[in-house]
């Protein structure tokens, strides 16, 4: 029964990271479509959709808190109808004020509700720790789908309806995380268990980030956040200035989707072998290779259609790490806080990777500056995560 159990909070889970995360992939198509017509410059566009990823991480420490609290469903539920809400915004009204409210705050809290650093925690509480990397490494795989096939579907709808009420669409499949979050952790899985109140957060990451080794963690998920959200929001616009007909941009994103399903599931299971932060420095060291590699290289069709399936063989591998890393340290009590701690990292890292590159491109009309920036970010990870200690036993931190 517990079996059955867990997989259907990993089913669940995988539902609601499926749109959750797949929603926001398609961001990049909009930038450049969504400018022409609603009049949005593409810097306040880019912008949004860096204080999404930065909205994102404020808000990830306090979701994963109150999902621990009170049930990863609940939370992902309220997210869901913020997600919603604010891509409905943009869909009704563009403008560059309610892109900056809908997608970069309003999209960025339903994200940190119901994306797959909340919904992984439930996963984490209902398995075994036998099992766990395995299991949150399913989860994550199985959000990779909503990326695979939310990029065509938007894509198809830029095509045929406009950039608008394609963002009307998105608005309409956010709505599918309600169903799944009924059904994930509506309440706690351990109801007599005691829970951190909101207001002992911060006391606790200071807690966290003074144990050194889950420091180095989050600064290497830094890197993370800085080399994905730059490629979600700018490889399509990249691209076009390379020359590219349109169709090269959304094929990569769904390509990274779908080499994404397999890849974060053996990144899951690897952690089962492996030391997560072992595993977590080699995922750095080949994104970075595979970004020199592509930035030094002619841009062509198909080398830019190998560079999204190598990358997106690795893309959401280092989530299933990051949370058995932290699961093998403190246990689970505390996970979906523990690791919103450490995503905030992540979320400061899409922040400037965003932002900076639509400063970048705002004034020299090219990204060519950008790239080795992201490697030597990416090489940054590599030594953090290679430079920490395996635990002894898992730890809950004090009250």
């Amino acid at each position: 029964m517990r079996n059955q159990s867990v997989w259907a909070v990993v089913a669940a889970a995988a539902v609601a990271g499926s749109m959750a995360m797949g929603i926001r992939q398609t961001y990049g198509l909009f930038l450049l479509p969504l400018g022409a017509e609603g009049g949005i410059s593409p810097v306040a566009l880019g912008f949004s959709v860096a204080l999404h990823n930065l909205t994102w991480g404020l808000a990830q420490p306090v979701t994963g808190s109150l999902g621990d609290r009170y049930g990863a469903g609940r939370v992902a539920a309220v997210g869901g109808l913020l997600y919603a809400a604010g891509l409905a915004l943009v869909a009704i009204y563009p403008s560059a004020l309610t892109a900056l409210l809908g997608i970069g705050v309003m999209t960025g809290i339903g994200v940190g509700c119901a994306g797959t650093g909340s919904v992984i925690a439930a996963v984490g509480r209902a398995a075994t720790p036998e099992q766990r990397a395995n299991m949150m490494g399913i989860a994550a795989a199985g959000g990779s789908v909503g990326q695979a096939l939310l990029v065509p579907y938007a894509q198809t709808g830029i095509g045929w309806l406009g950039a608008a009420p394609a963002l009307g669409a998105m608005a309409i499949a956010a709505l599918f995380i309600l169903p799944a979050a009924r059904v994930m952790e509506w309440s706690p899985r351990n109801p007599s268990a005691p829970h951190r109140a909101l207001s002992e957060l911060p006391a606790l990451a200071r807690r966290a980030l003074g144990e050194r080794d889950y420091a180095l963690l989050t600064v290497g998920f830094f890197a993370c956040g800085f080399q994905l959200a730059f490629l979600t929001a700018h490889l399509p616009a990249h691209l076009a200035l390379c020359g590219m007909p349109a169709w090269v941009g959304a094929t990569s994103l769904m390509l990274v989707g779908l080499f994404n399903i397999p890849g974060s599931w053996l990144c899951g299971k690897l952690g089962s072998v492996i030391r997560p932060e072992v595993a977590l420095g080699a995922i750095y060291l080949a994104r970075s290779v595979a970004i020199a590699l592509f930035a030094a290289l002619p841009v062509t069709e198909w080398g830019t259609l190998l560079f999204a399936a190598v990358l997106g063989s690795i893309w959401l591998g280092s989530v299933p790490l990051t949370a058995a890393a932290i699961a093998r340290r403190f246990g689970t009590a505390d996970l979906g806080a523990l690791y919103g701690v450490c995503f905030f990292s992540h979320q400061i890292g899409g922040f400037l990777g965003v932002g900076a590159a639509a400063v970048l491109v705002a004034q020299t009309g090219s990204y060519a500056a950008f790239w080795p920036v992201m490697v030597l970010v990416g090489l940054g990870a590599v030594l953090a995560n290679w430079a920490t200690r395996g635990p002894i036993r898992a730890a809950a931190l004090p009250a």
